[in-house]
């Protein structure tokens, strides 16, 4: 009789283990398919050209940075168009005359716009405003969990760098 408990808990002490060890597999695998949805609905909001980028960081080529603690800053890039509304801290070559607005408050609608994988399992986009001559480029690299760095290059100004999230156009 003592053999058959000794037996009954030596299988239920494998058993607990056992059921542990299902579990966290479990979570994991729910885990990596929440993950892949992500990463796959990241890629179709880049390659569809509609997102904004909200950024909550920047960092000019000199001196610290700076959060960003307001959400009025962003980019909205549409198909057609493309909104921008991003502070700016760092040196400027020229200063804006006749109240002209900052060089990164504007909106085009002659774009080029290029999105790459990155072979990291994230994107770079490129993107360059034709109708906005004070602005070179604006590099965007983003990461599959939707977090991305904006680097933007201007004709007259220091380049400054953002950090912040991605999110569809149409988020409710």
């Amino acid at each position: 009789m003592k053999s058959i408990a000794n037996l009954t808990a030596k299988f239920a002490f494998l058993l607990i283990p056992l059921a542990l060890i299902m579990n966290r597999a479990d979570a994991q695998n729910k885990k990596q398919e929440r993950d892949a949805k992500q990463i796959e609905t990241i890629k179709k909001i880049m390659e569809s050209k509609a997102f904004v980028f909200e950024p909550d960081y920047m960092k000019p080529l000199r001196g610290g940075g700076k959060t960003i603690v307001t959400d009025e800053y962003r980019i909205r890039v549409n198909p057609d168009s493309l909104f921008s509304i991003l502070p700016y801290i760092g040196q400027a070559f020229n200063a804006p005359y006749n109240g002209a607005k900052d060089e990164l408050d504007f909106m085009s609608t002659d774009f080029e716009y290029y999105v790459v994988d990155n072979g990291k399992g994230g994107w770079d986009v490129t993107i360059v405003p034709r109708d906005h001559r004070e602005l070179r480029k604006m590099l965007l690299s983003v990461l599959p969990d939707g977090k991305a760095t904006l680097h933007v290059t201007s004709n007259n100004r220091d380049a400054i760098s953002y950090t912040g999230t991605i999110e569809p156009t149409n988020k409710g």
